[in-house]
């Protein structure tokens, strides 16, 4: 008899009551979604949600409460859901549906247009909105309490399966903290403070630019300075945060302080997402398209914001004391000095591709620069409206949304993170050439077991470093710590640590190749 066979992991009686508990929840969502008007919407919405929560946490009661602290991956290869199965494509397509829907076709899920009021689901939310913004709910508004539930419940299960990790837990609880206040609540409660004679704007603390790509809008800025001094304090927040407090943090901790510890989109990849970190592709191939295809997605951030923000300054010297030239030439000499150091100081780092895609890119953008200060063209050759129409559809609502994640259990959890944020292409660059954060190996204990290379979401061979004893220093590391919570041998160690010898690719210890001792006494 064999212990590996699939029906070892069915599910028991328990978990398939807690299942039952939390498909009952759903299907009164999905019966809102088809128009059925429920008499009391308070408490049947209240009823949903709460028994969609009651029965993940029941369910995860029941899975992980009777098992000692440790690794828990049992059997994801056999299960439909975790290995790209029938179960995974339904769900996949299911959830992706949804998103196409309420990104493209809120109408269908009862939003009322022009002051209309709401039916189906949409409406169902109406009371929740009500008591948190003062307002009826918006499919944005659905999205949000949704997402927050989400990684609220699937964080507890997360807390639960790795319980014997302190690190995994604490970044849980951060995740989960910035979701529910910064990410849900604080924006509803800014906009009920509103009124006829003030208005804060609708805004994400924890979102900066370029992720917030939008936050230099025309509009986005003239809400903020009517907002008086709260507003222009946010506002001044939000290019604090892009020039000095995203680069000093990413310095001390690397870019876990955000990706994994405040992220809303790596927070719901960590905790809804966790079953399905194994799926993502480890191929040399999706390596290299990732490089490219991300930081494509920054250098057309870079062009799209300097061309919106471009668009609405003013020529006349005496009146702005920032004309469109002076933006201009402020944006190329940046670049030019962010590219100069870099190739001074930090190309022996980069690799030959990572050097042609970095001139490249820095020849494109002060070529374009360049052809409109000294020709009077079309700024980049486009207008900046219709740019930024096409970053929103194709990269802020199809890929990070839609694909990123409505196909978690098929492409993985972080597919977005991997291929297009480029806020993680951002602080990736900053964490790779002078952050302080790097992942430890001790090469001796490593059994090669493949854990670690299992369960990076981003696609990172982790154990081909481990074997070589030498530290892990990527910049699409998100510093999840997964790779080192699933080792059975404490080979591998998160650390923040001074700047020399953090990057030691030859200090590989094979047989005779180096003086132990040496390097020893040297670290």
């Amino acid at each position: 008899m064999s212990i590996t066979k699939p029906e070892a992991f069915d599910l028991s009686v328990k978990q398939k009551i807690s299942t039952a508990i939390g498909v009952i929840g759903l299907i009164i969502l999905l019966l809102a979604a088809f128009n059925v008007n429920f008499p009391n919407k308070p408490i049947f919405l209240t009823a949903s949600l709460i028994m969609i929560s009651l029965g993940a946490i029941l369910f995860t009661n029941d899975l992980y409460l009777g098992k000692h602290p440790g690794i828990k991956n049992d059997g994801v290869m056999f299960k439909s859901i975790s290995s790209r199965g029938l179960w995974a494509w339904i769900t996949g397509i299911a959830l992706t549906g949804f998103y196409i829907v309420l990104y493209f076709k809120a109408t269908w899920l009862g939003l009322g247009k022009s002051g209309a009021e709401n039916t189906g689901l949409v409406a169902l939310f109406d009371p929740l909105s009500y008591v948190l913004n003062g307002g009826k709910a918006s499919q944005w508004f659905v999205y949000g309490t949704l997402y927050t539930v989400a990684i609220l419940v699937f964080g507890y299960k997360f807390l639960l399966k790795y319980r014997h990790n302190r690190y995994e837990r604490l970044r849980t609880y951060s995740v989960m903290f910035f979701q529910l206040a910064f990410a849900f609540l604080i924006p509803e409660f800014m906009a009920r403070l509103n009124s006829e004679s003030f208005s804060l704007p609708y805004y994400d603390l924890k979102n900066i630019w370029p992720l917030n790509y939008y936050n230099f809008e025309k509009y986005r800025v003239d809400a903020f300075i009517d907002a008086g001094d709260i507003g222009l304090a946010l506002l001044i927040f939000g290019i604090l945060s892009i020039f000095v407090i995203t680069p000093i943090l990413t310095f001390k901790y690397g870019k876990r302080w955000y990706c994994s510890w405040v992220c809303g989109c790596g927070g719901l990849a960590e905790t809804s997402g966790d079953s399905f970190r194994h799926l993502s592709d480890k191929r040399q191939f999706a390596w290299k398209i990732e490089r490219w295809v991300v930081h494509s997605v920054v250098v057309f951030v870079v062009l799209m914001t300097t061309a919106v923000i471009y668009s609405y300054l003013g020529n006349d010297s005496s009146k702005y004391w920032l004309t469109k030239n002076t933006f201009l030439i402020g944006v190329a000499t940046l670049l030019t000095l962010v590219f100069a150091l870099t190739m001074i100081f930090k190309r022996a780092q980069l690799a030959k591709d990572a050097k042609y895609g970095a001139i490249g890119y820095f020849v494109i953008i002060i070529a374009l620069i360049g052809l409109h200060y000294f020709n009077g063209s079309e700024l980049f050759l486009f207008k900046p409206e219709p740019l930024r129409q096409s970053y929103g559809f194709l990269i802020g609502a199809i890929f990070s949304g839609v694909i990123g994640t409505g196909f978690y259990p098929i492409f993985g959890n972080r597919v977005w993170c991997r291929f297009g944020c480029p806020m993680a292409a951002i602080l990736g660059f900053q964490q790779r050439l002078f952050s302080k954060f790097r992942i430890t190996t001790n090469g001796g204990q490593c059994i090669s077991c493949g854990n670690c290379s299992t369960y990076c979401e981003m696609g990172i061979d982790v154990r081909a470093y481990a074997q070589k004893g030498e530290n892990i220093v990527r910049s699409s590391c998100v510093g999840c710590g997964i790779c080192s919570a699933v080792c059975p041998r404490g080979v591998l160690k998160l650390e923040n640590d001074s700047l020399k010898g953090r990057i030691n690719s030859n200090d590989i210890l094979l047989g005779n190749d180096v003086d132990l001792m040496a390097l020893v006494n040297q670290k």
